[in-house]
């Protein structure tokens, strides 16, 4: 007979549910070999996590034996006949998205308990030996829900055993700001809503608004640069970070559209553009399972392979700049709404970018595994986002049929025009005077306006 004993922290009713398993001599036994933990046969999972990620960790298992005999030895020797064949073999399982309720949560894990229903249900994410260390390292994912779960396999006999699962959603439901019920910050909300506005502008008229692409893509570049800088450099809070970011980045925009203006280099110009298409492109490409590949563990190599493919969408495109313009504008435009989408209904689409960042701030984050699920939401958004791309891009190329590729340089019309209307007595913007003494006569009469009017004294009458 067993008998199993429950505490709660909080005098609130709790939900419980227990599965008991039964094992024979031949399976193994999960915890088995246990020297960290404090059971002595250990098959619990412990789960940690941060906004970075999230790490799991596991006491290693020991071979089966009969009931009423002693334990195989764990460290003596490492041949076939020890522990040391053991493998280990970690799965995922994700929960449906935007649901915390507790009775989905049970339902699920009913799913993660016993070895079959595991390797059916849930995705393996890795294998490790017994020289591997009993860690694993995960992409955090806050607000979806996460079971995890350990199978361990003896090779020789081909039995298998499970440990305890565990969940997590990456966030406290206790947390006085943040929690899991809110989804983003209201100055998140704020900012990709109003940056989702203005890519939605350029995802449909970049191209003939050729300034206010430069100031939304001078934006992108100054913005995200600056936010990982004092990210890594600072402790401000969040809310500042965010508010210097979008003045860093305005000032980024204004800058690029100035240098245009004046010196209308328009190769400068559309590499910036080309970087960041290739910059999506390129995080597109590791948020596939190729994210995963063990070479990109390397964060040389990872960031090495990542800029070269950013930096190849330009050169490609070199020849039809505006085709790479209206692309650019199309597709980055419309992955805007994804982002400000994210900041109100979890999406894993914002992961494609939002990866690459935890990457560049966090110097650890190259151990975890970045799989994220793929459920009806995110094929709806995924829908949206290509439909507005391919509206915007189809709408742009008709409209600019037969249209100049780039508008001229401003700074060259500018200077023409002037002197036009220095040598052109007859145009009546030749006979308005300077800008500086236009502004000074404006001033006079401000002043005026402020003065008292000053008593004349008295006056003699006129004689006739």
């Amino acid at each position: 007979m067993c008998t199993w004993y429950l505490e709660a922290v909080d005098a609130e009713p709790v939900q419980s549910m227990a599965v008991p398993l039964s094992y024979s001599e031949r399976d193994p036994v999960p915890g088995g070999c246990n020297l960290e933990f404090d059971l002595d046969i250990d098959p619990n999972i412990y789960l940690e996590y941060n906004f970075f990620e999230i790490s799991i960790k596991f006491a290693p298992a020991n071979l089966g034996y009969a009931r009423g005999t002693d334990p195989p030895p764990c460290d003596v020797g490492m041949s076939q006949d020890s522990r040391w064949r053991l493998r280990y073999d970690v799965y995922q399982y994700f929960l449906p998205e935007n649901d915390l309720t507790e009775q989905v949560l049970l339902k699920h894990l009913q799913r993660m308990v016993e070895v079959p229903q595991v390797k059916a249900r849930a995705i393996k994410v890795v294998t490790l030996t017994a020289n591997d260390k009993t860690s694993i390292y995960f992409s955090s994912l806050p607000v979806q829900g996460v079971i995890y779960n350990v199978i361990v396999w003896d090779p020789l006999l081909n039995t298998s055993a499970a440990y305890v699962p565990v969940h997590t959603y990456a966030c406290s439901f206790k947390a006085m700001e943040g929690d899991c019920s809110s989804l983003g910050r209201v100055s998140t909300k704020v900012f990709f809503t109003v940056f989702a506005l203005l890519g939605l502008f350029i995802c449909f008229f970049g191209h003939r608004f050729w300034k206010t692409e430069l100031f939304f893509i001078g934006f992108i570049f100054m913005g995200f640069f600056f936010y990982i800088l004092i990210t890594r450099l600072t402790p401000i809070k969040y809310d500042v970070r965010l508010i210097l970011t979008a003045i860093a980045g305005s000032v980024g925009g204004i800058f690029l559209v100035a240098t245009w203006w004046r010196f209308g280099i328009l190769m400068l110009c559309m590499l910036c553009v080309g970087l960041v298409l290739g910059f999506l492109i390129s995080s597109v490409i590791f948020f596939t399972l190729l994210g995963n590949v063990k070479v990109f563990r390397d964060d040389v190599v990872f960031w090495i392979t990542f800029s070269c493919i950013a930096i190849i969408i330009p050169l490609v495109f070199m020849g039809c700049l505006r085709i790479l313009n209206i692309l650019t504008c199309g597709i980055i435009g419309s992955y805007s709404v994804v982002l400000a989408v994210d900041s109100y209904l979890y999406t894993s689409l914002s992961y494609i970018t939002l990866n690459v960042l935890k990457r560049a701030l966090n110097t650890d984050f190259h151990r975890a595994f970045t799989n994220v699920p793929f459920q009806t939401t995110d094929f709806i958004i995924l829908a949206v986002w290509g439909m507005l791309a391919v509206s915007g891009i189809t709408l742009q190329i008709r409209r600019e049929r037969g249209q100049p590729f780039f508008p001229p340089h401003p700074y060259k019309l500018w200077k023409r025009e002037r002197e036009r209307r220095v040598t052109n007595i007859l145009d009546p913007s030749y006979h308005i005077p300077p800008l500086r003494e236009r502004l000074y006569g404006r001033l006079a009469q401000i002043k005026e306006f402020f003065q008292e009017e000053q008593s004349a004294g008295e006056r003699t009458p006129l004689l006739l």
